[in-house]
């Protein structure tokens, strides 16, 4: 995609909504990080569903330690991979706790030495706790980077470099937002929908989809 027409991929996502949200339910920097260590796999809304009564109970990682493995399984038991999840959840609660004073860190870095937490995760919780303009990639981001030739790449890696070199700076902090977003609803996996597209003239994509 020409540097001419990113510009106006951006101009118009940022147009059609410019204070783009993520779709997870929390409360503080506790309950995005534990959140968003839980959407692996799964959706949004399903994690939603699973936290409601979760984060009435515990929005801080001793509260986490006290409610214990056991207790916090029964409230994801509906999520994926919810056993794994469970544990890591404690582990990085007890890491907060004995290594950042119950804080949630704020460099992606230290966010990735905590259980669970890996380069995409670290970059959501930077990019909202914090206000870092990180991109994270997730499947939405990693088909839209090679479908409409914005940032083409074999791996989600490659594909956040060339999007953090090739995005307007003026657009890095809600990129991520507005690329999972249009991922999500307007260019979908398996039949994107071109005609309701607000950027489908700008797009690489040749396999346009007309109905």
């Amino acid at each position: 995609m020409k540097k001419v027409d990113i510009e106006t991929f951006f101009s118009r996502l940022q147009a059609a909504d410019p204070e783009p949200k993520g779709e997870l339910n929390y409360g503080n920097n506790y309950t995005l990080l534990v959140a968003v260590v839980l959407s692996a796999q799964a959706t949004d809304v399903g994690v939603n569903k699973a936290t409601k009564a979760l984060f009435e109970a515990v929005d801080n990682p001793a509260a986490m330690l006290a409610l214990g493995e056991a207790k916090l399984k029964q409230h994801i038991r509906t999520i994926g991979l919810f056993n794994t999840k469970a544990k890591n959840v404690i582990a990085l609660s007890r890491r907060l706790l004995d290594v950042y004073g119950g804080q949630v860190p704020e460099s992606r870095e230290e966010l990735e030495s905590l259980p669970g937490v890996g380069r995409k995760t670290a970059n959501v919780v930077c990019n909202i706790a914090f206000g870092q303009p990180t991109i994270a990639v997730d499947t939405h981001l990693f088909r839209l980077g090679n479908r409409t030739g914005l940032a083409p790449g074999k791996t989600p890696l490659e594909v956040e470099r060339k999007l953090e070199k090739r995005v307007p700076k003026a657009y890095l902090q809600h990129a991520h937002h507005w690329l999972i977003l249009h991922g999500r609803y307007i260019c979908k996996a398996r039949k994107p929908d071109c005609p309701a597209c607000i950027v489908r003239d700008v797009c690489g994509y040749k396999a346009k989809t007309t109905v």
